[in-house]
């Protein structure tokens, strides 16, 4: 597993510098956003592809790790390009002046690239193990992971769609999977990963792999999803405090009557 795990670091690492530099090179450090999952699906391609392991289970994942990432990746591409440097970004490189470019490779490549591989581990430590890999334990993370790219691309999609329209500009969003969950596409990010660390946990090691999808939860539900968004969403759109009121946060669930 040893192994696994130094060519995943070295895999993030070299995704995260070359990111870096292109950053450099255009001005625009949003682009480790769109990095993001596409970071975590050469990872699972390249362990796949190196790491001696059960071939039905590498397999799995690559398909699972790939087909998120690289949708979300497209995704944010396409969302996010042409229209300049995001706000956090701008604020920093305000902040550091000269020193940004350095500072940036540590406290934002670098950092994600350090969360990249602790959420992965139920990827590598999948990978490493040679255990026969797609039972009942690995259907259950299949199905979780269904439910959970459904709810994130069906919610990017019905938030991308409502964006469209000028009239919605101050206005919350609250139709569709929106009104039963604040924030579908991140609850869909979360549950996801809970069905990759499932696949992984079929291994003799896999329920370290849980480490991933525990801190992929910590930071959508503290750090970086719902706080930071919710922050910006109260003080920009009309009527999302009672928004907030009758919709829950982040699991699922009929809205309330109030």
């Amino acid at each position: 597993m040893g192994n696994a795990m130094l060519i995943a670091a070295i895999t993030i690492a070299a995704v995260m510098v070359t990111t870096w530099i292109i950053s450099l090179i255009i001005k625009n450090a949003s682009i480790v956003d769109i990095v993001w999952g596409a970071g975590f699906a050469v990872t699972s391609w390249v362990l796949a592809a190196t790491v001696d392991g059960d071939s039905g289970r590498q397999t799995l994942l690559a398909v699972m790790v790939g087909l998120w990432g690289m949708r979300l990746a497209l995704y944010l591409a396409k969302r996010n390009l042409g229209h300049g440097e995001d706000w956090r970004y701008k604020a920093m490189r305000k902040k550091k002046g000269k020193n940004f470019g350095i500072i940036s490779l540590v406290t934002v490549f670098g950092l994600q690239g350090a969360l990249m591989w602790t959420v992965s581990l139920p990827v590598i430590i999948g990978n490493a193990d040679d255990s026969p890999g797609v039972g009942p334990i690995a259907v259950m993370g299949i199905l979780l992971w269904i439910v959970g790219l459904t709810f994130e691309a069906v919610g990017d999609y019905q938030l991308a769609k409502f964006k469209k329209d000028p009239a919605n500009a101050t206005k919350v969003m609250d139709k569709g999977l929106w009104s039963l969950t604040r924030h579908p596409n991140y609850f869909g990010d979360a549950l996801l990963w809970w069905g990759i660390g499932i696949v992984g946990a079929e291994t003799g090691t896999g329920i370290f792999g849980f480490i991933g999808p525990v801190v992929m939860t910590f930071f959508l539900l503290k750090i970086s999803g719902v706080p930071m968004l919710e922050r910006s969403l109260s003080r920009r759109r009309e009527g999302y405090a009672d928004y907030v009121a009758r919709t829950s946060g982040f699991i699922p669930r009929p809205p309330k009557k109030i």
